[in-house]
């Protein structure tokens, strides 16, 4: 992950830096003839003025000038079309146009109309970036820590779009959940596609866990109600709920996802999204946000996500923590969310 957004922002920090230096060595360049013209000016007047010029306490030319050369001040005018390429680069890698602007109100702060000195430019830079990137990305809250402090069952439903990872998503928090002495139970409550059912099947088979599901086409709040009275009655830890794929155009969908909600009244509803999908898997955290309200994200295909914007991006669009990316096809394949992993990534 991040492989072509940190050999981006290298090269683009490094370009931004240089050409901030070569501006103001022009500046600098301007700012000295006049310092010439202006000393030049003091020497051809009376000798009482050069003598009240050396009692003032004021700093002396050379003072001014030295402070001058190894300090700079740039303009909101310069900043903006020193961000450009920058900005370009973060676009380019899929990072949303919210964090981009929160990325710029930051370096504005620290580089507008502020004395900075030349070799600190690049490193001003990259310390800003790095604070900035640490604020957006919510801490993740310990989701076992959670299921084990609270009362039994505990209940997740899982949102997201097809092909999204969803239903191998929830093998994997099975398997944790399993390596953890928590008991699970699945509900298959994805019964718009037969696949779904038949899929959430043999991860139950292969992971020896407890299945619920009713045929294609049955209510879908019905099987997750079955699932957590299953639970109470079995004395079973957690119940992980899927759902059928739904876009945020497909009214249906979302009334039915919200009557699942309604039934079975999750401690937990988790999004998962595909980080490869970049802006379109942002766009999708938020709009599952604005209908039922997410609790915590996580992105599958981590492992093959060279650009990282969604990584970026969703947790700071919905104000929802990442708790765990998917790397890889097996129930094993799961990484808790690490942001200071996130930025040293990223080479800052």
């Amino acid at each position: 992950m991040f492989k072509f957004l940190k050999e981006k922002l290298k090269e683009t920090i490094a370009k931004v830096s240089r050409k901030a230096d070569e501006e103001a060595e022009i500046v600098e360049s301007l700012e000295k003839q006049e310092e010439k013209k202006k000393d030049l000016e003091k020497k051809t007047e009376a000798p009482v003025k050069e003598v009240e010029e050396i009692i003032e306490p004021k700093k002396s030319v050379l003072a001014r000038l030295k402070e001058k050369v190894t300090t700079k001040k740039i303009s909101e005018e310069k900043f903006n079309e020193l961000f450009e390429p920058l900005e370009i680069t973060l676009l380019e890698n899929n990072v949303a146009v919210e964090v981009i602007d929160k990325i710029k109100e930051q370096l504005k702060k620290e580089l507008v109309d502020k004395p900075l000195t030349r070799s600190k430019i690049e490193e001003t830079i990259k310390q800003t970036l790095k604070e900035t990137i640490s604020y957006i990305l919510i801490e993740p809250f310990d989701l076992i820590e959670k299921i084990k402090k609270s009362e039994k069952p505990f209940v997740i439903v899982f949102v997201g779009i097809n092909g999204s990872g969803k239903t191998t998503t929830i093998a994997k928090i099975a398997k944790l959940l399993q390596k953890n002495k928590l008991k699970p139970v699945l509900a298959a409550a994805d019964t718009f596609r037969a696949a779904a059912i038949q899929q959430l099947t043999e991860w139950s088979e292969a992971l020896t866990v407890p299945i619920v599901k009713g045929d294609y086409g049955a209510d879908p709040a019905s099987i997750g109600f079955d699932a957590v009275k299953m639970a109470k009655a079995r004395n079973l830890d957690v119940v992980l709920i899927d759902t059928a794929g739904r876009l945020h155009s497909n009214q249906n969908l979302l009334d039915e996802m919200k009557k699942i909600i309604r039934v079975t009244k999750p401690n937990l509803k988790i999004f998962v999204g595909e980080s490869i999908t970049g802006n379109d898997c942002t766009e999708q955290a938020k709009k599952f946000n604005e209908s039922i309200k997410l609790d915590g994200i996580v992105l599958s295909k981590a492992d093959v996500d060279e650009k990282g914007g969604a990584a970026i991006s969703t947790s700071y669009v919905t104000a929802v923590p990442i708790l765990y990316l998917g790397t890889g096809q097996k129930p094993e394949d799961l990484k808790k969310f690490d942001k200071d992993e996130i930025i040293k990534q990223l080479g800052l």
